[in-house]
């Protein structure tokens, strides 16, 4: 075969208008013989075609989009196209390889190798030959390798064969492989196509042929394994042999296989892998600890080119985990309905303890590495034809299944219910310890109010159960067992627990469920609340259980009524930290709703969604739900009917009805206007009728919208008029909606600033939640041309309705300049602990940089305070509408070297305290303050530390100094590291200093005590008390002379006295005729002058030395003697000369001597008082009968009284 490449020539003015634009090509072919060569033009190529050129001089053109060429026969081609000729035609060169039973002819399968290499060819060879027989084709130049993608090197072989089904299989192969030989039947096609100008080897097979024989294959089987060769199709024909001689068995159906030795297998067919599948099957058993093999092993060899099926069946006991350590490559899960695209399938199947089995697909290429199983377990891998696995399946670990023990105890009442949630997996609820264990798959239930053991077999089994903690309410006619309702949160933390209460009242009455703030909020009832705290409320009606609603935490509706009977419900997930709404139950009223629902609306714009009972199910039939709304004042109410549908009746009709506070009734359809832009409170009742429970039912999705209707109150507010007073006003109170603006701009705080204007705006804004404050700025550039001040407060705007709540003066001076501040109602008291102001004003001073000089009330005895800085004075007063000022007088002086002075004149009427600034937080650093103490004439001071603290300075040192004010030393000086005195007497004026350090740690601070005491003048005092004594020296002497005298005339008289309505008796006489309740024992008879002034004698043995029938029986206290009703005549003695100075003593003849009292008097009754009725009476009879007014006779300090046994 020659071919010549010409350049296109002029063949006619026809070929010559086909060929413009174009790109042509002219060749020169010539097929071998034996073989059929067709050019064709790629699809969708209309404008190309290929010619055949003849006649003379080429003048003869045949064109086609595809043409065949003759064998033997050579033929000028020319190729015309728009588009590249090498991209436009392939070209098929098809020839027949012809067997016999023992030879092919031709023995070489060739190739054209300079035929048209400028397309894409494509070599066929098809092979035919006798039946049985095989046709071997031995590759020649490089091996073969199969593959399922385009090859790199631009030679692609493939293999068409007849399938099982009689569908074509095509097999594709590139270079550089192993494989050498194919053996083909009848009827297969061999190909090779190469890309365009690729050199292509003139032999590419040696072909050759042979009887059909069968495939010979050696197995090894252990006894421990089973090889099942079984068929699954019946194309080809073909039969299983295996033994020798007599022992030779054959099958068409395959063999099972156990425990064999180099046993060789013959298939009497080429291709045993179209007709037989292999599946091979191991064992393992595993302990608690262990399994048996520890691996899942492969022989990769072992009838590598069939479909092969691997199975483990393994053994696990009870409670046992079986862990599957997978290959590196790892596996990804597989849904059923997908396959591995390529590679082999594994599956996973595990027997429950029920009996059911649950499978898990699985290829490879995924991240999983570890498989935990339980139970019995069968590991299945499907390989296809041809896959390589490497030896080690997987390998198989047994451990001890780690369950889970818990410690339970139920309140009495309470039941609690462990329930399967999820089928996988297998797992079991235990109660007890063995052997009184009881376990169950599904549910465990615990009634008794004991100790009890829970066992899981799964270690996690807050995967697998829900628990449910039920708690029964039972309610009397007006009281119910548990009022406060709260869920147990230490059970079973990290499991899904559904906490449900059970309540029961008499069947016309209703059980409450009063909700804390911030109440609850309906949502529908298959969704979950955003804090997953989900609350469900269910009626027991005789129809069956009906769906009050489903609540979150948060939102309007503040309690629910339930008639009779029902349950409300609490679903929390796992591992959810437990805050609920602690619910009270209590009984309600009688009525014929299945429930009553009170809302209470939120203030301001608001749209709360309410549903109908089972909404979206069938509201229950002629039945009646209310719902009580508290609307708040100033806000209208709407509602919206979202969704309703409407129920045939059979009887009465669907109605709603309203009903205001003004008990007005309103009776609409569910297709009527419902109310608008309403005001008040209002009840709303979904009334059914008897339906026809065939067909749709009643429900309702509604929700009612609330929106202000109060005005605003605006305040025009005008400072001009006090071009230095600023004002502030900002929220302090809870309600969010109330709304403040300046200028129609809402603001959080109003400032209006000195000399302004501004039109405010307060939106439902109670003067209680809102604040005023004012401010005023005073300012001296020269002390010399400031003149005094007085802080008053001025009136604002009377459109401003709060009231003020502090005025607050911010008073600037130059830097040699001092403040003074003066009472203009005498002086100021500072407040102190244990001096604390309870003035109705209240004056704050406080420096610019924060540091409080103290809190100061009117009345006081600090007459000027002289500050050395920048200060801000706050006055608070409780309505200052009624005190406007002035509170100080302000005037400016030259620089003082403190920075602080207080000038104050102590008061004797109660103890000073003074404190430093800002007490107790500390003085600022590197102050000082001075008190200037004035003190009355003749007075004294007691000064004592009682309070101080003391810092760790960093430079200079703190410093509490004394000094009187008309000299120079010290009487006190002490630093932080010295102890201060506690105690100091000053007997003038003086001055306190204290001055701070730079501290490093800690404040200091003080707090001084000052108490006045009169002083007094020793010498008079001294002469006075002589002087005293000497004179009570003679008046004892005297007297002492005359009673000695006396009582030696009278000591053997003996005397008695008139006793009114009494009985005449003798001293010496000790028996009554009265007993003690109705004598008069205990009224003195008569008194004894010794007694009554023997404390003046001074001679304590007088007592001792009288005779015994003076210490008669004992008596009462002394009593002062009254008289009787009617005062008798009597006759006084005449007086003795010598008595004359003493006259107030009576004559001791005239008198008796009572028994000494041994029982405790009172002090009106002693001996150290006398009655002013019985002054200036020598009998001591009483000139008045008023009340007694005694008085001291003794200078002596009285004895405590003895307490009374």
């Amino acid at each position: 075969m020659n071919m010549r490449l010409h350049t296109c020539a002029l063949l006619g003015l026809l070929l010559l208008i086909i060929l413009v634009s174009s790109e042509c090509l002219q060749l020169t072919a010539l097929p071998d013989k034996g073989s059929t060569v067709t050019v064709s033009t790629a699809p969708h190529l209309d404008d190309c075609a290929v010619c055949a050129v003849s006649g003379v001089n080429d003048t003869q053109t045949s064109c086609h989009a595809t043409l065949t060429l003759a064998p033997e026969k050579e033929v000028k081609l020319l190729f015309n196209c728009t588009q590249p000729v090498e991209q436009a035609y392939t070209v098929t060169i098809t020839q027949i390889l012809e067997c016999t039973e023992d030879s092919c002819s031709p023995s070489t399968v060739e190739t054209q190798p300079s035929l048209l290499s400028e397309f894409t060819r494509t070599f066929i060879w098809q092979i035919k030959a006798p039946a049985k027989t095989v046709v071997g084709l031995d590759v020649l130049g490089e091996g073969l390798q199969e593959t399922s993608k385009s090859c790199n090197n631009g030679y692609l072989y493939s293999v068409g064969t007849s399938g099982t089904d009689g569908k074509a299989v095509q097999t594709q192969y590139c270079k550089g492989g192993s494989l050498t030989h194919l053996d083909l039947l009848s009827d297969a096609v061999v190909s090779l196509r190469v890309q365009p100008k690729t050199q292509v080897e003139s032999v590419v097979f040696q072909a050759s042929a042979g009887p059909l024989k069968g495939r010979t294959v050696e197995v090894t089987i252990d006894s421990s394994t089973t090889l099942v060769i079984g068929r699954f199709s019946q194309e080809p024909e073909c039969e299983l042999c295996s033994g020798v001689n007599s022992a030779r068995s054959c099958s068409s159906a395959g063999k099972t296989l156990s425990n064999v030795q180099s046993l060789s297998l013959e298939f009497s067919c080429l291709k045993p892998q179209d007709a037989f599948s292999v599946e091979v099957k191991k064992t393992i058993e595993c302990t608690k600890n262990s399994c048996t093999p520890t691996t899942g092993e492969l022989d990769p060899s072992l009838l590598k080119d069939f479909k092969r099926t691997l199975k483990w069946d393994i053994s696990v006991p009870e409670r046992t985990i079986l862990a599957l350590e997978l290959p590196s490559g790892g596996l990804r899960q597989l849904s059923v309905q997908n396959e591995c695209q390529d590679g082999p399938r594994y599956s996973v199947s595990t027997t429950r303890h029920d009996g059911q089995i649950k499978t898990k697909n699985y290829c490879s290429g995924g991240a999983l590495t570890r498989l935990d199983l339980l139970g019995l377990t069968t590991v299945t891998v499907e390989i296809p034809r041809g896959e390589e696995l490497d030896r080690t399946i997987f390998t198989a670990k047994a451990t001890p299944r780690a369950g889970r023990m818990l410690s339970v105890t139920p309140e009495p009442e309470t039941i609690i219910i462990i329930s399967r949630d999820t089928v996988e997996p297998d797992c079991s609820v235990c109660a007890d310890k063995p052997p009184k264990q009881t376990c169950n798959p599904n549910i465990l239930t615990l009634r008794e109010s004991r100790n009890t053991s829970v066992e899981f077999t799964c270690p996690r089994p807050e995967d697998v159960f829900n628990v449910e903690i039920n708690r029964e309410i039972d309610c009397t006619a007006t009281t119910c067992s548990g009022n406060m309702v709260q869920p147990e949160s230490s059970l079973f933390p990290d499991f899904n627990r559904t906490f449900t209460w059970d309540l029961k009242v008499s069947s016309t009455r209703t059980f409450q469920l009063d909700f804390p703030e911030p109440g609850m909020r309906q949502i529908a009832n298959e969704d979950t609340c955003p804090d997953e705290h989900t609350y469900t409320l269910i009626t027991y009606l005789r129809t069956g259980p009906a769906v009050i609603g489903t609540f979150c935490k948060g939102g309007a509706v503040t309690s629910i009524q339930v008639l009779y009977k029902g349950r409300m419900s609490l679903r929390v997930p796992g591992h959810r930290k437990m805050e609920p709404v602690d619910f009270k139950v209590s009984v309600g009223p009688e009525t014929s709703m299945v429930a009553i629902v009170k809302v209470s609306l939120p203030r301001g714009v608001s749209d709360t969604a309410f549903i109908s009972t089972n909404y979206p199910n069938d509201f229950p039939d002629k039945q009646q739900m209310q719902w009580d709304f508290s609307v708040p004042g100033m806000h209208n109410y709407t509602l919206h009917f979202h969704h309703h549908t409407a129920p045939e009746c059979l009887n009465k009709d669907v109605e709603v009805e309203y009903r205001n506070k003004d008990k007005k009734v309103t009776k609409l359809d569910l297709t009527d206007k419902q109310p608008e832009h309403q005001q008040g409170d209002f009840n709303m009742v979904l009334r059914n009728c008897e339906t026809n429970t065939t067909l749709q039912g009643l429900s309702l999705k509604y929700s009612v919208s609330v929106m202000r209707s109060g005005h605003p109150v605006l305040c025009t507010v005008d400072l001009t008029k006090h071009p230095k007073v600023a004002l502030q006003i900002e929220k302090v109170g809870s309600d969010p909606y109330c709304e403040m603006s300046v200028n129609s701009e809402v603001v959080k705080k109003i400032n209006v600033a000195a000399g302004g204007q501004a039109e405010l705006s307060f939106l439902d804004c109670p003067n209680e939640d809102v604040r005023l404050t004012a401010s005023k700025i005073i300012g001296c550039q020269n002390v010399a041309s400031c003149s005094d001040t007085l802080l008053t407060v001025p009136t604002l705007d009377t459109c401003l309705r709060m009231p003020l709540h502090s005025f607050t003066w911010h008073l600037t001076i130059p830097q040699d300049s001092t403040i003074d501040l003066v009472s203009p109602s005498g002086g100021l008291q500072q407040s102190v602990p244990g001096q604390a102001c309870n003035r109705s004003v209240s004056l704050h001073v406080e420096e610019t940089e924060g540091f409080s000089v103290g809190d100061f009330c009117s009345n006081g005895i600090i007459q000027k305070v002289q500050v050395h800085a920048n200060i801000s004075i706050t006055a608070t007063t409780r309505d200052f509408s009624k005190t406007r000022g002035p509170f100080l007088n302000v005037s400016f002086s030259k620089e003082i070297p403190e920075t602080i002075i207080y000038q104050i004149t102590p008061q004797m009427s109660s103890p000073t305290l003074l404190a430093t600034p800002n007490w107790p937080k500390g003085m600022r650093p590197s102050s000082t303050v001075s008190w200037i103490v004035t003190l009355p004439s003749r007075y004294q001071a007691h000064v004592q530390i009682v309070n101080v603290s003391q810092p760790k300075c960093e430079d200079r040192h703190t410093a509490i100094k004394v000094k009187m004010l008309d000299s120079e030393e010290e009487i006190l000086s002490r630093r932080e590291d010295e102890k201060t005195d506690d105690k100091l007497l000053v007997p003038r004026s003086f001055y306190i200093n204290m001055s701070n350090c730079i501290p490093e740690d800690g404040n200091f601070g003080a707090v001084t005590k000052i108490v006045l005491q009169q002083k007094t003048n020793l010498l008079a005092i001294l002469l006075g008390i002589a002087g005293a004594l000497l004179l009570l020296l003679i008046l004892l002497g005297v007297v002492c002379f005359f009673v000695r005298k006396k009582k030696k005339e009278r000591m053997e008289k003996e005397s008695s006295i008139y006793m009114g309505g009494g009985n005449i008796f003798k001293p010496g006489e000790r028996q009554f005729s009265k007993a003690r309740s109705d004598n008069e024992s205990h009224v003195y008879a008569s008194i004894d002058e010794t007694m009554v002034y023997g404390h003046l004698l001074g001679d304590s043995s007088y007592a001792d030395s009288m005779q015994d029938h003076f210490k008669g029986m004992q008596v009462d206290s002394y009593h002062t003697f009254t008289g009787p009703s009617e005062m008798p005549v009597i006759k006084e003695p005449d007086p003795e000369p010598e008595m004359e100075q003493f006259g107030t003593f009576l004559d001791p003849s005239e008198t008796f001597i009572p028994s000494r009292p041994r029982t405790p008097i009172d002090r009106q009754d002693s001996l150290g008082f006398q009655d002013r009725r019985m002054v200036d009476n020598e009998l001591y009879t009483f000139r008045n009968m008023g009340d007694i007014n005694t008085i001291r006779l003794s200078g002596a300090d009285m004895e405590p009284e003895p307490e009374f046994l």
